[in-house]
């Protein structure tokens, strides 16, 4: 099982490792100028410098800090509303045309919308990040929920599960890896509605540090920026990656044979 896992991250190594051998050799031979993409070494060079100064340490731990908000919240609505749609078709029908529009409607159109009716600060970040996210975790959940194991469920009945009981300890655990799933999923979105909303709304994370480093035309500082957004995304993608793993071997080992 271990090898196995080691394995999984080869691909995306050896892709990582290309595509940087790629950006190295166009900039380091001339054939794109540095004054529109830097060399991988000057970028990486900003972005030490910038966490060794502490503004990038700090812009990271807002925007996180707004991601992570709009993913709790997502969660603590979306896991019911998901199992409210897997459970009855009733309030499948009612809920469904308003969670598609709700995603279709970008947002860069709900920003300035927010700051009327929320103000500035943190918290129509968050709300940005929630609407952003909610969408999958709703979607993942009720999926999650449907494919449960009927013959499971039915053994718990026998054996007096029900109501929350049931849902705890029985159908919150089996679902875990299509929840998991779509919060993988919406926290990816949900960094990219911080930064959107920062560049918007305004505040003191990496959205704002992109875009004064736009406004200086500063492109190393651009691509440092980017490139931490990158790492924490795909840091956070990981380790929810790995719990999902981890809860679909459980449900695997949990199974009757």
């Amino acid at each position: 099982m271990k090898s196995r896992r080691r394995k999984a991250w080869v691909p995306s190594l050896v892709l990582g490792i290309v595509l940087l051998g790629v950006w190295w050799a166009t900039t380091t031979l001339g054939v794109i100028d540095t004054a529109f993409l830097p060399t991988p070494q000057s970028a990486v060079g900003r972005l030490i410098y910038g966490l060794q100064q502490g503004y990038l340490a700090t812009a990271t731990w807002v925007t996180l800090q707004e991601a992570l908000g709009g993913c709790a919240i997502a969660a603590i609505l979306g896991i019911p509303t998901g199992y409210g749609i897997a459970k009855s078709r009733l309030f499948a029908r009612a809920v469904q045309p308003y969670l598609a529009a709700a995603q279709a409607i970008p947002a860069v159109a709900i920003a300035p919308l927010l700051t009327i009716w929320i103000g500035y600060g943190k918290l129509p970040i968050i709300v940005l990040c929630t609407i952003m996210v909610v969408f999958p975790v709703v979607i993942s959940s009720s999926v999650g929920f449907r494919h449960i194991n009927h013959d499971v469920l039915g053994a718990a009945r026998l054996d007096g599960a029900s109501g929350w009981t049931l849902i705890r300890y029985m159908e919150l655990p089996l679902a875990a890896p299509g929840i998991l799933a779509g919060l993988r999923t919406g926290f990816t979105l949900s960094i990219t509605g911080a930064v959107v909303g920062e560049m918007i709304i305004g505040g003191n994370g990496l959205g704002m540090t992109l875009l004064s480093s736009q406004g200086s035309a500063d492109v190393k500082g651009m691509f440092a920026t980017i490139i931490l957004l990158a790492c924490c995304a795909m840091a956070i993608y990981g380790l929810i990656a790995f719990v999902e793993q981890r809860a679909n071997y459980l449900i695997r080992d949990a199974r009757p044979r």
